[in-house]
């Protein structure tokens, strides 16, 4: 079957047809599965977290209001507080952004690697100093790459909080990483702007 490409109208025949359902979870499984992974951790729990998310949404979908923003931040909104219950039922810390992956440089070069192995480690420092829902702000913008509004749906706040926490957030890394930057030798250059 062809589906439409809106998920808009995907939810509008999702309320009554599962195939449709189907489709949408198949458009957003991984990024939601990948949101909830970098929360927790372990593929099991994240997989868990995932089929949580969407039945779910499977069973709010009649009460489904588009906000102005993509479907996928309500989806995420839902793993959001999936996640968030999960850690208080479960007693458990988050997990530190050290363990959410390596993303280094690839081109090759020893030296080019190695010096941004130490600025990721550098800059995931700085980042797991930050409070929970700040470090959550930063996953949301630059790894999923969301707009304020977005996140402003997936947080329960409002856009102009978002904005407000995201600018003083990114100041006070900025202040952080320029405390960290080495006094003598080559300036290095990190994320966020500022050197």
């Amino acid at each position: 079957m062809s589906w439409p490409e809106s998920d808009e109208l995907l939810v509008e025949l999702a309320r009554t047809d599962r195939q449709a359902f189907g489709e949408l979870y198949e458009r957003h499984v991984k990024r939601v599965y990948n949101y909830i992974y970098y929360r927790v951790s372990r593929q099991q729990d994240a997989e868990d977290l995932t089929a949580r998310t969407f039945t779910q949404a499977l069973a709010h979908l009649p009460r489904y209001r588009q906000q102005g923003v993509p479907l996928y931040a309500w989806l995420l909104r839902i793993a959001h507080n999936l996640v968030a219950n999960w850690y208080r039922d479960n007693k458990r810390l988050l997990v530190p952004l050290e363990d959410a992956g390596d993303l280094g440089s690839r081109d090759g070069n020893p030296e080019t690697e190695a010096e941004a192995g130490e600025e990721r480690r550098t800059l995931l420092a700085a980042v797991a100093q930050l409070p929970a829902d700040r470090q959550q702000l930063i996953l949301l913008r630059f790894s999923e790459g969301l707009k304020a509004a977005e996140i402003a749906v997936i947080m329960g706040r409002s856009e102009g909080a978002v904005k407000a926490l995201l600018h003083r957030t990114l100041e006070g890394l900025r202040k952080n990483l320029s405390e960290r930057r080495p006094a003598a030798g080559k300036a290095r250059t990190f994320p966020f702007g500022g050197r």
